[in-house]
């Protein structure tokens, strides 16, 4: 078995294409939505009206999958994230020093998704399904293949191939697709400074609710007695860290937020 991890991104749509086009062996793609409410509505978008249409009509699969407890009831990131009783935070929070907390959103929400679906499907640890994961030349660094369920084995197809994100841009805009945008959580703590200034003066209901978000941990962490945390690297609060007044969007530090997993941000 074999099948990509797919994640509505720039280098797991050009290995869509790149599947279509028969370049690389991988006829099923699964796409680990950690929830409509919690994906940025433009990946949401990208994968339902552009990439599963096109997966289609060259008789690829590209499966949608959802975080199911054990009482068969779906779970979103941002459900769990919001619960009164969850004690633990699942997302890389930044601690009052800039560096991220341990996370578990990745695991629960992605990999293990991902894992049961194949487990179902029939992968074991004697007989392993090939996952392949959308990580470029340049993102080399985020290669991991330790972060995997027992019954996969990890490819880089991509890697094998010598290609680049740009390489990714131009063999989707040659198949005639638009770009995707790069793929994340809306809240996702990882976000580059640029992209949370983007957000703020262009998507500013998206930006209220990352507000909200960090708010409501942090009254959850005051009443346990805990420091706050926060979304972005600078220690204060979201609406204080990106200001209306921020300066332009080209300026940021585009290598500050990286997910270190492969399975997010592709």
């Amino acid at each position: 078995m074999k099948v990509v991890s797919y994640g509505g991104g720039v280098q797991s749509t050009a290995l869509l294409v790149l599947a279509v086009q028969r370049e690389i062996d991988f006829r099923t793609f699964l796409f680990a939505n950690v929830g409509d409410d919690s994906e940025h509505p433009a990946t949401l978008d990208y994968v339902r009206e552009i990439a599963i249409p096109y997966a289609a009509r060259a008789g690829l699969d590209v499966h949608e999958l959802k975080r199911r407890r054990r009482d068969g009831a779906t779970e979103t990131l941002m459900q769990r994230l919001n619960r009164p009783d969850t004690r633990s935070i699942p997302i890389p929070v930044r601690m009052a020093n800039g560096a991220p907390g341990r996370r578990n959103c990745t695991a629960d929400f992605k990999i293990k998704v991902v894992g049961r679906w194949l487990r179902d499907h029939g992968a074991t640890a004697e007989e392993p399904a090939a996952v392949g994961i959308g990580i470029s030349v340049d993102e080399i660094h985020r290669a991991n293949r330790r972060r995997r369920e027992a019954h996969e084995v990890i490819e880089y197809p991509l890697l094998d191939l010598g290609l680049r994100r740009d390489d990714c841009e131009r063999i989707i805009t040659e198949a005639g697709l638009p770009v995707p945008p790069k793929s994340s959580c809306f809240f996702c703590p990882f976000r580059t400074v640029g992209a949370w200034r983007h957000q703020r003066r262009h998507e500013p209901e998206l930006f209220a609710q990352s507000v909200r978000l960090e708010e409501t941990i942090n009254q959850r962490r005051a009443a346990l007695g805990r420091d706050a945390v926060y979304l972005t690297r600078y220690g204060i609060p979201l609406t204080q860290a990106i200001p209306d007044e921020s300066p332009g969007e080209g300026d940021a530090d585009e290598d500050e937020g990286a997910c270190d997993s492969g399975w997010c941000m592709t």
